[in-house]
């Protein structure tokens, strides 16, 4: 992760004028304890299957990723120059902690693991994100996930 400062410009710029919204009230969140919860992520890195195209500069669009892809199958396409790719190289749960989530399934700390997992591409503006995070959430639901790791990168 790069700092501010290091960011050349007009991207840092750029990024320190964003808007960061702002919200009303909170959600009320209610549910079973995380011993029970089916667990699934949703990562920011724009990872996806080697068979699938890159994620295209700016796209809100998501990624799907089974419970069972390969980690060797796992690629990343994230566009950003201010992201360093090492620890991914090193190990794909820096980004997508799939090995850490099915330890805790195992040892009882979360109920399970769901089937299928998300990934978006983290440099696209939110305000463009909002029918992607419809469409996953509606997918989440139908997959009885009842709570999400968010996995910013």
């Amino acid at each position: 992760m790069a700092r501010i400062d290091d960011i050349p410009e007009p991207t840092r710029s750029h990024i320190l004028h964003l808007d960061c919204p702002s919200f009303d009230s909170s959600p009320f969140v209610d549910g079973p304890p995380l011993a029970r919860r089916r667990v699934a992520m949703i990562s920011s890195a724009a990872i996806h299957a080697r068979n699938e195209p890159p994620f295209p500069f700016g796209s809100a669009e998501f990624r799907r990723l089974p419970s069972s892809l390969d980690a060797g199958d796992i690629v990343m396409s994230h566009v950003s120059v201010n992201f360093d790719r090492h620890g991914f190289q090193r190990d794909v749960n820096v980004v997508y902690p799939i090995d850490r989530l099915r330890e805790l399934a195992a040892e009882g700390v979360i109920g399970s693991v769901a089937e299928t997992h998300y990934a978006v591409m983290g440099s696209t503006d939110p305000a463009a994100m909002q029918i992607t995070a419809d469409q996953v959430a509606g997918l989440l639901q139908q997959d009885r996930v009842d709570a999400v790791l968010l996995v910013p990168v």
